[in-house]
């Protein structure tokens, strides 16, 4: 794949240096971030709250210098501009749209709550305290709907948010998938569910830290993300971040009582951290340099997670390195088992710990949730009882306490009300479509996975996914990747075929 550079001329690389200085300034706050969720002291919490708000102030106010808006006039005008330098100056021109209409001194307040917010979280969850994030939480429902508010083309402010992070989706589209799968995944997870439970009493442990982190480096490695240009670290919740062009980090936690939390979240992260990495690196520092969308971003992390992680093939492949590395707890144990326990179906309080079966239902729980926030029919004081309600009708299950309740996920803690978990089972639905045409264009690949051998399936990823960035709009990606737009039958397929043969049905 080439990616043309045409037109190099002293106008073009100022405006390029502008790019990277914005990527630059971007960068930093992510790094910032990465270390307040990693290795920063807790009395510097506030400290760092103070360090983001002035940094994300110094980035909107280089993003809306009307200086640079002329620029990206002047280069629109142009006509010798590659298509790939075209759709730069058309996405930078959106980018430049969107942040002017938004105050600098709103982009330093909610910087600032975010990184408070964030800290009061850490100590709230683990202390079961929903009542000590609601005055935060209800600070960033206000922030929330101001945000959107500048932008009153959208009639619902979900619809801003959505767009903001899945382009060229809305609400009501996206209630329409969600409506599709849950009318075809209940009764599946019922059935499946009533077809008996696998053996699992042999995940319990325990198993060292150490020994776990070490097992899922090796098999990332396998998957080919690149050590000398990231690294892995704990965090109360798994992450990916992009410190640099040539700095992808991945963050993962671990528990010695259930091996599967640390050894999938770190495939998962690392499907993230793929695409990332496999950016063209003609783009890095452009406004065409990363992911093109929530939902295709989660896409890749939930093909290597799941679609990769939880077949046959994979388990056919590391059983033996995965027993050897746990003779003790294993012991007993067979290859079937293993694939059998990985892949159990139960309805469950977490929705990182949740089967590919029921993990949608809890995303279009929160997904309504954010909905009757934003749209004022929920307050945020009556959010954990409403949580409660929702798991009850949607699972049959009522949190015993408030850290598994509302708050379970950092999001609404550490960033707006809104948009944050439809890409989750957007990207669901779309790692099945990616992962049959990239069957289809290499019809060997599960015989692939069974001998550790990723380079095809990486390889048709990177080429047809990863490198184009923000070249195309999502919708055109996903055409031209997979042959058809968007649809749920390559992911029903895929699960029906799954579970119906570990059930019986």
């Amino acid at each position: 794949m080439t990616h043309s550079t045409s037109a190099p001329d002293a106008a073009w690389q100022d405006l390029t240096r502008r790019w990277q200085d914005l990527a630059d300034l971007g960068d930093i706050g992510s790094l910032l971030g990465w270390d307040q969720s990693t290795y920063l002291p807790q009395a510097a919490a506030a400290g760092r709250a103070r360090q983001q708000s002035l940094l994300s102030g110094l980035h909107h106010a280089r993003a809306t210098d009307p200086e640079y808006g002329k620029q990206l006039d002047a280069a629109g005008r142009r006509t010798d501009l590659s298509p790939e330098q075209a759709r730069m100056v058309e996405v930078a021109r959106k980018d430049f749209e969107k942040a002017t209409r938004i105050p600098a001194s709103f982009v330093t307040e909610f910087s600032r709550h975010a990184g408070e917010s964030y800290s009061a979280w850490t100590q709230a969850r683990p202390d079961a305290d929903f009542a000590r994030m609601v005055p935060y939480l209800e600070k960033t429902l206000d922030l929330s709907r101001q945000a959107a508010g500048y932008f009153p083309e959208f009639k619902d402010p979900l619809d801003y948010f959505i767009e903001e992070s899945d382009e060229g989706m809305s609400a009501e589209q996206v209630g329409q998938v969600f409506s599709e799968l849950r009318e075809a995944l209940v009764p599946l997870a019922d059935a499946v569910i009533g077809a008996g439970a696998p053996r699992r009493d042999f995940l319990a442990g325990p198993y060292p830290r150490d020994l776990q982190l070490a097992f899922g480096e090796r098999v990332i490695r396998d998957y080919g993300y690149d050590f000398t240009r990231g690294r892995q670290d704990l965090t109360h919740h798994p992450f990916m971040t992009r410190l640099g062009g040539a700095d992808v980090r991945i963050t993962t936690r671990v528990k010695e009582g259930d091996p599967s939390e640390a050894l999938y979240s770190t495939l998962h992260e690392a499907g993230h951290a793929l695409y990332e990495q496999g950016v063209a690196e003609a783009y890095l520092g452009t406004p065409l340099g990363g992911g093109v969308s929530a939902g295709v971003h989660e896409s890749q992390s939930r093909l290597w997670e799941n679609l990769v992680g939880r077949s046959r093939a994979f388990w056919a492949a590391y059983f033996g390195d995965w027993r050897d590395t746990f003779p003790a707890q294993l012991a007993g144990v067979s290859e079937e088992e293993m694939y059998r326990a990985v892949n159990a179906v139960s309805r469950s309080l977490i929705r990182t710990d949740s089967d590919e079966l029921t993990y949608n239902l809890h995303v279009i729980t929160r997904f309504e949730l954010e909905r009757q926030l934003l749209g004022g029919d929920l307050a945020v004081r009556d959010l954990n009882d409403a949580w409660h309600a929702a798991y009850e009708g949607n699972l049959g299950l009522r949190a015993p306490s408030d850290k598994d309740g509302a708050l379970q996920d950092v999001h609404w803690y550490f960033g707006a009300i809104g948009g944050a978990f439809q890409g989750y089972t957007l990207g669901n639905v779309l790692s099945a479509q990616f992962f049959a045409a990239a069957r289809e264009a290499h019809p060997n690949i599960e015989a692939d996975i069974a001998r550790k051998e990723f380079g095809n399936l990486h390889g048709w990823l990177r080429e047809n996914v990863y490198a184009h960035g923000r070249r195309f709009t999502p919708n055109e990606l996903i055409e031209r990747a997979t042959g058809r737009p968007l649809s749920v039958e390559p992911y029903l397929a895929y699960l029906r075929g799954k579970y119906g043969e570990l059930a019986g049905l």
